[in-house]
């Protein structure tokens, strides 16, 4: 997936400059242990951007459902 946002592009840049700094001091064992930690975080990001887009999903679909139904209105004017 490439994104043509220059903010992503220069946060990606400053995270590929640190990774080879680390790949360059860090032992290569140490370094596996980085790149997994990486992986995991990268994992648990995916996994929360799907739980927030399914939630908003379904706020949306409720909202459209009250206007649709009229149900807003009904429980204003019973007031």
């Amino acid at each position: 997936m490439k994104f043509s946002n220059p903010e992503f592009q220069k946060i990606n840049q400053k995270i590929t400059e640190s990774m080879q700094i680390l790949k360059e001091h860090l032992s290569e064992e140490d370094f596996e242990q980085v790149e997994k930690l990486f992986d995991l975080q990268s994992d648990t990001n995916s996994l929360q951007s799907a739980l927030s887009f399914i939630q908003g999903y379904r706020t949306v679909a409720l909202m459209m459902i009250e206007v649709f139904t009229g149900e807003k209105e009904s429980m204003h004017e019973g007031k």
